[in-house]
């Protein structure tokens, strides 16, 4: 069942899109039971070609015990919906943890990371369906597949839903729980080909319920969160912690794009965020991650670090690394020991005291 490392392209950085490699390998191994029907590179058995376009995967997995894997931080390429049918498992989102137990529903929008387990999964029943909307960015309109039949009133209700509200999980209801038991016992069915007619009334089933579930909830829907200081928000974000972008020679132009905007609106909204142009914003992106890897490895190349995080010469790095942190990239490691000592010297002499040292 393992395939290449899949991946797609969001924000001009390549992302893996869950490979879901661990639960392969322990599916494999007997460890898990697996029944998914999918497009594209997830695991499980092909949906018929042209049929229910969209759905990335469907289908669930049932963990008699606990496990010795767990899905790491990672995104998807649509918005996920997950319902825990059994058992407890942990499950964070940006950052923040969420315990999930048996009834609980979670929806995650495709720029929100998040990872299943922590980092174990334990014994449980969970069901999911991965459906792409076609976006990658908060502010992109959101386009449903054909074969959604809920009315135009009801899919732009829930669209606005989604959208402007981002809460990551909710207690389920039972129409929604039946809807995943019977995709479920649908999916598990090695019909060959599956019955598409049925899966395609229960997945619109599905949605309708969800609609529902959001309508019973005292929802306070934040138009900001779709808005396009948002994308540039997040992207910037990115851009300070995924190290696979720093490498890049990004032009402004580039960074723009990456967001769908000109380089004027771009700079804009830099400017308005980080209170830096976007060059200067890069670069001190990259040098945060260069003195983080010559904290880690003192030993590293001067050389190949300014080549890694996408400096011309290493000359030129190394002047921008003394004007941002006030030593040369060669002496900071001494530096920021000195720094350790005398903190922890602090510390022994006043017990209360914490400090870290921030790069």
């Amino acid at each position: 069942m393992a395939t290449t490392v899949p991946v797609f392209e969001s924000r001009g950085a390549v992302f893996q899109a869950d490979s879901c490699q661990p639960l392969i390998d322990a599916s494999e191994a007997g460890q898990v039971r697996l029944e998914a029907l999918v497009h594209g590179h997830y695991p499980g058995s092909k949906l018929p070609s042209g049929t229910l376009r969209g759905i990335k995967s469907v289908g669930y997995w049932d963990a008699p015990h606990d496990q010795q894997w767990g899905l790491d931080w990672h995104r998807n390429e649509g918005i996920e919906f997950t319902y825990l049918e059994t058992g407890a498992i942990d499950f964070s989102v940006e950052d923040e943890d969420y315990p999930l137990t048996a009834e609980d529903l979670t929806i995650t929008r495709p720029w929100q990371v998040h990872r299943v387990g922590n980092p174990h999964v334990t014994a449980g029943r969970l069901h999911w369906v991965i459906l792409d909307v076609g976006v990658r960015r908060p502010d992109q309109p959101w386009r449903w597949p054909p074969w959604l039949v809920l009315a135009k009133s009801d899919l732009d209700e829930l669209t606005q839903m989604l959208r402007h509200n981002e809460q990551p999980v909710w207690h389920t209801t039972d129409e929604v729980r039946d809807c995943f038991q019977r995709i479920g016992d649908l999916v598990e069915g090695r019909e060959q080909p599956p019955k598409i007619s049925k899966l395609t009334v229960l997945l619109n089933e599905l949605l309708l319920s969800i609609l529902e579930l959001l309508r019973a909830q005292d929802l306070v829907l934040d138009e900001s969160l779709s808005d396009t200081r948002r994308s540039v928000a997040l992207f910037l974000d990115e851009l300070a912690h995924n190290e696979s972008m720093l490498g890049r020679d990004w032009s402004v132009e580039q960074l723009a794009a990456s967001c769908g905007l000109g380089v004027t609106q771009f700079v804009h909204y830099c400017r308005q965020l980080k209170n830096l142009t976007p060059a200067r914003f890069l670069n001190y992106c990259r040098l945060n991650a260069a003195a983080r890897l010559l904290a880690k490895r003192p030993d590293s190349s001067i050389t190949e670090i300014a080549f890694r995080y996408g400096f011309s010469s290493s000359q030129y790095f190394a002047t921008r690394f003394q004007a941002q942190f006030g030593v040369s990239p060669s002496g900071y490691h001494g530096h920021i020991g000195q720094q350790a000592l005398q903190s922890s010297t602090s510390a022994a002499s006043t017990p209360t005291s914490r400090r870290r040292v921030q790069f």
